[in-house]
């Protein structure tokens, strides 16, 4: 999952950025209202961590431009500001939840997990392609009823894919939400963990479900 903090307190948002790092989250970071308006406009992000206080322009506004562009990625506001109005300004302007600072780290990835996993419309917890299945919320695959001995990195591509599955997914698209990478050089680090994870996920098994498209990037498919 690709997070977005829009937090001009660096100590805060680097806190926070850690915390899901450590999670398994991909963030990145905008340290003001413009900055981060852009951002949220113009990537691929599956929720959106914003302060109300910011420079340059204020969370209030940014909200609101971006429900008015018809993006509805799930916003959760972080402010100081705990008054019962602000909170009701920030829900109808089109946030999905409030959070109070200070607040304790677990309380604000628990917000996350249940915004996740509910989505603008109901998100399913288990994917199916095949005889291959994964568990969001509990983090197992299985491949014809055998688990997968997946690490971290290998679970979130291959749960990128299936959540897109029948889509061709390019190396690009797939570093920058899954290793946080905006490629101007030639890494292969996509093609090497790609092998890794097909080496789990396919090579013991007579149907393949990892397709290469050659010039174009990887695609998750029953043929």
């Amino acid at each position: 999952m690709h997070l977005l903090i829009i937090e001009d307190e660096s100590k805060t948002s680097a806190f926070i950025k850690r915390g899901l790092t450590e999670c398994g989250f991909v963030a990145d970071i905008a340290g003001d209202g413009e900055e981060g308006l852009n951002l949220a406009l113009t990537g691929e992000y599956d929720l959106i961590l914003l302060d109300v206080m910011l420079p340059k322009r204020d969370g209030w506004s940014v909200i609101a431009e971006i429900r008015r562009r018809g993006k509805e990625t799930p916003v959760i506001m972080l402010t100081a500001l705990d008054a019962t109005p602000e909170r009701v300004r920030g829900l109808e302007l089109g946030a999905d939840d409030y959070l109070v600072k200070p607040f304790a780290f677990s309380e604000l990835l628990a917000r996350i997990n249940t915004i996740l996993r509910r989505g603008p419309t109901l998100k399913q917890d288990i994917l199916r392609v095949s005889d291959l299945e994964i568990d969001l919320p509990g983090h197992r695959a299985l491949r014809g009823g055998k688990r997968l001995d997946l690490t971290p990195k290998e679970f979130a591509l291959l749960s990128l894919l299936m959540q897109r599955t029948g889509e061709v997914m390019s190396r690009v698209r797939i570093a920058e939400r899954i290793w946080d990478i905006r490629f101007e050089t030639e890494s292969n680090v996509v093609d090497v963990h790609m092998r890794r994870l097909r080496a789990k996920v396919d090579d013991p098994y007579e149907v393949k479900l990892i397709h290469t498209v050659r010039g174009s990037g990887y695609v998750l498919e029953e043929r």
